[in-house]
């Protein structure tokens, strides 16, 4: 009879049915049948005790996921599997009776170990090895009481089998539940902690809870990517395409106008990373392996037409991050309407204007202002000439080459435009005005 039992196990191994089997009509020989189960059934039941010892001392042989659980707390392994047992041995005597407690007992048990992290695979091998226990032990009392009724309990087989996948099914969506709803609420609390880390409200000693919980060192060194679509989608529910270089790691947020990723960077005990191509570059340039790493990423990054990127400057820790997330959104306002990447640390006199737009407004009107009685057409040349100029680094015969006229038409734009506003481009104070009112006029509404 043994053999019948381990067959029987092996063919539990698929997915339990979650359908209700349905109720067949029984013959006189089934009646004999139940009759025999019910006898040998409540004989189980006084005996209780020692069946849950054997099953307790099965799962720890053959279930390595319960031995674990059961050298954590023996006990409480025990009266689990006494009461699963008393349930559903009961419910084979009455199952109208005793059937909805033993479905709650089961689902109990699947939630109860999918918030302790049990393998569900492992609770369904339970149900089956104590569902091979009970039938098992139903064969041998009928066998030794009645031996001449052991052909009856053929009839009821199924029945039983029937009754341990159910339960089987039960547990199993139970877990799953559990295990949703677990999966929700560990999503959403990493959705409130990144988000009053963005926001700067997150305490001191949610730090150390909030490091572990997002895997990023509390004392590491972060920076903030903010990214605008040209076009969101309904309710902002999807992050704008953007593509960061490979091997960079980004944790997400969704905002209003913007999506925010935090950037872990190297520190300073990290190794270098590679060459970047900036060891060279001019005053300004980054500073050490987080910055090299920042500036690296920004111009790895490759954004969709439209799009608009700001990344902020390079923070310690992550109670710096509120902080980091305002430096990118003012990388993000310095971003030309028309989309691009702007490196808050490349961009400061731009970001200083949108940090002020008031006051950057102001100093627009006032610098250009005057051009304003111009033809438009006339104006646009003018403004034109002078951002070419700048950004030649005041070479009119670069500036020249850029706008495709002579050095000289570029020169006597440009004394024409000293000549509207007073302003004298070889006079620092007076550059850096015009340049700041420029940035102004391009970023701001005027």
């Amino acid at each position: 009879m043994p053999q019948v039992v381990h067959s029987r196990v092996r063919a539990l191994h698929g997915p339990p049915p979650v359908a209700p089997i349905p109720r067949r009509f029984r013959s006189l020989a089934d009646r004999e049948a139940v009759a025999v189960l019910h006898r040998a059934a409540r004989v189980l039941v006084e005996a209780l005790p020692e069946l849950t010892d054997r099953l307790v001392e099965a799962l720890r042989e053959r279930e390595p996921a319960y031995r674990s659980a059961i050298e954590a707390d023996a006990a409480e392994i025990w009266q689990e599997v006494h009461h699963s047992l008393r349930h559903n041995v009961a419910s084979l005597i009455q199952p109208r009776e005793f059937r909805e407690a033993a479905h709650r007992t089961s689902r109990r048990i699947g939630e109860v170990r999918a918030e302790q992290g049990l393998p569900l695979d492992a609770v369904l091998h339970a149900f089956r090895l104590g569902g091979a226990m009970v039938w098992q032990d139903l064969v041998d009392e009928t066998g030794r009481r009645h031996p001449e009724d052991v052909r009856l309990l053929v009839h009821v087989a199924a029945d039983v089998w029937n009754f341990v996948d159910e339960h089987c099914a039960v547990v199993a969506d139970a877990y799953r539940r559990t295990e949703r709803r677990l999966v929700w609420r560990r999503e959403n609390r990493q959705r409130l902690m990144t988000a009053a880390l963005l926001d700067g409200t997150a305490q001191i000693a949610e730090l150390p809870d909030a490091a572990a919980m997002l895997g990023l060192p509390e004392r590491g060194r972060y920076a903030v990517l903010a990214v605008a679509a040209a076009r969101r989608a309904p309710h902002g529910t999807a992050r704008p395409p953007l593509a960061l270089p490979a091997g960079t790691d980004a944790l997400w947020h969704p905002g209003p106008e913007a999506e925010f990723a935090i950037l872990p960077l190297a520190r300073p005990e990290d190794p270098e990373p590679a060459a970047t191509g900036t060891e060279n570059a001019a005053p300004g340039a980054p500073r050490d392996a987080a910055d090299a790493e920042l500036a690296a990423l920004a111009a790895g990054l490759s954004a969709p037409a439209g799009a608009r990127v700001g990344v902020g400057s390079v923070v310690e820790g992550l109670a710096a991050l509120g902080e980091a997330r305002r430096l990118a959104e003012t990388a993000l306002r310095a971003c030309p309407a028309g989309g691009g990447v702007v490196l808050l640390d490349e961009h400061l006199p731009a970001a200083l204007v949108v940090s002020s737009p008031d006051l950057g407004s102001a100093l627009a009107a006032r610098v250009l202002g005057p051009l304003d009685r111009l033809d438009p057409a006339d104006r646009e040349v003018l403004i034109e000439t002078l951002t070419a100029w700048l950004d030649s680094d005041g070479s009119a015969q670069r500036a020249g080459a850029r706008l495709y006229c002579h050095r000289n038409t570029v020169l006597n734009r440009l004394r024409r435009f000293e000549q509207l506003t007073g302003r004298c481009l070889t006079r620092p104070s007076d550059a850096v005005e015009v340049s700041l009112a420029l940035a102004a006029r391009r970023l701001l509404t005027v």
